[in-house]
């Protein structure tokens, strides 16, 4: 496998992105812990300490990998529009997104999910609606373009199976520009490979299952006949592993194609490992400079605690019980067990279970931009809230004891 530092690729130390974040230089491999760097260590005499909620601090920008997108270490996921939210809602939660300095949003042409014939599109109308009202130049949009589908054929014309290949990417750009009623996209990701990978929730890779698929030279040559027209400006994958972003660099290195520049894969204290084993290496900024837009840093509203009782009305408004069956990974496992022991921690240390879940995944030195979706103002409130207001980063005791639970319950939601 050749490695991706060249000339050509000027890594950007994440201390240069954001100051307050050590450098990811002392990472290992090594799957039981992550611990952070002596540098966010204080000098602390009680064993239990409260976190410090303070006023709300500014939101914090950093480059997207080797683009010039300077996006907010949070992304608004809009894949409840259309499904869960009106387009009323839709507007409301954008306007008070971007009043509290996000600029971008996460979109697909999937979108709304769960997946259906009769609302596909319609989370890009309702954004496209939004956007009229604002400058183009303001909005960093990120889209994406789906991968191997025997069930999802409904999206294209005349398709039998979705593909990755040069007419499929090219009919997804054509549509979503539509839809957006917009010129170019800011970030065009691969929603999922086109050769076969575990995905949502599946663990091991089974090789059994291994089937041909479209060359990784031949999806960057199509890719960069839009950005030669003006359509796209950078590219990114999603749901992707080691391997896969490693022959993207490469194939772009060999053939003087475009560099990918993100990863959006799933992130949080319940979904760790598939990141942090290998991918956090190959991301760093003096290897290949990936940026990670994790997805699901509350795990689809488990880690809200809305889910802990069953018979509250946040629990029965969920989506995990409004769609039986989805994500039913945090359903059907020992997510709720570890979800319960990270509570304990919140409520040790003086806070929230989403402020605990939040500023974990803010203070991650490989997070470039956390993906939080909501289905309505004040539970975006909140969202940001614990973005803003708890303290940066999270004491070392806060995370000595997330630790704790992470080695007695790694990736709980995996199947």
């Amino acid at each position: 496998m050749a490695s991706c530092s060249t000339s050509s690729i000027m890594p950007v130390a994440i201390s240069n992105i954001n100051p307050r974040i050590p450098s990811c230089r002392n990472f290992t491999r090594r799957l039981p812990t992550f611990r952070p760097s002596s540098t966010w260590r204080k000098s602390i005499s009680s064993t239990v300490v409260t976190a410090k909620l303070a006023q709300k601090n500014a939101m914090q920008y950093r480059k997207l990998g080797d683009s010039d997108l300077n996006i907010s270490e949070i992304t608004i996921g809009t894949m409840t529009f259309g499904e869960q939210n009106t387009e009323k809602e839709a507007h409301e939660i954008l306007s008070y997104a971007f009043d509290q300095g996000i600029n971008i949003i996460d979109t697909a042409e999937a979108y709304p999910i769960p997946m259906k014939k009769e609302t596909q599109g319609k989370t890009d109308l309702y954004i496209s609606s939004w956007m009229k009202s604002q400058p183009r130049d303001k909005v960093i949009l990120a889209t994406k373009v789906c991968g191997y589908s025997e069930r999802s054929s409904y999206i294209r014309e005349n398709a039998k199976v979705l593909r990755v290949d040069a007419a499929n990417i090219r009919e997804s750009v054509e549509k979503s520009l539509k839809r957006l009623n917009t010129d170019y996209i800011d970030l065009l990701q691969i929603h999922w490979p086109d050769r076969y990978v575990p995905l949502f929730g599946e663990f091991f890779y089974e090789t059994s299952k291994w089937r041909p698929s479209v060359p990784f030279v031949e999806q960057l040559r199509a890719f960069q006949e839009l950005i030669n027209e003006g359509k796209v400006r950078y590219l990114g994958v999603s749901n992707e592993t080691s391997y896969g972003v490693m022959e993207f660099v490469h194939a772009a290195k060999v053939e003087g194609l475009p560099k990918i520049v993100s990863i959006q894969n799933n992130y949080s204290l319940l979904v760790r490992c598939h990141f942090e084993v290998d991918l956090v290496e190959v991301c760093h900024p003096n290897h290949c400079n990936i940026g990670l837009l994790s997805y699901s840093p509350l795990a689809g509203g488990t880690l809200s605690g809305k889910y802990l009782n069953s018979n509250s009305e946040a629990s029965k408004k969920g989506r995990l019980n409004l769609f039986p069956g989805y994500m039913e990974r945090y359903n059907k496992s020992l997510a709720k067990e570890a979800t319960k022991k990270y509570e304990e921690v919140a409520k040790k240390h003086g806070l929230s279970l989403v402020e605990l879940a939040l500023g974990f995944a803010r203070d991650r030195p490989f997070v470039t931009s956390s993906i939080i979706g909501a289905t309505s103002v004040d539970q975006l409130k909140e969202d940001v809230d614990a973005f803003l207001t708890t303290e940066r980063p999270l004491p070392p005791q806060v995370m000595d004891d997330i630790e704790e639970i992470f080695k007695r319950y790694r990736d709980p939601a995996s199947t």
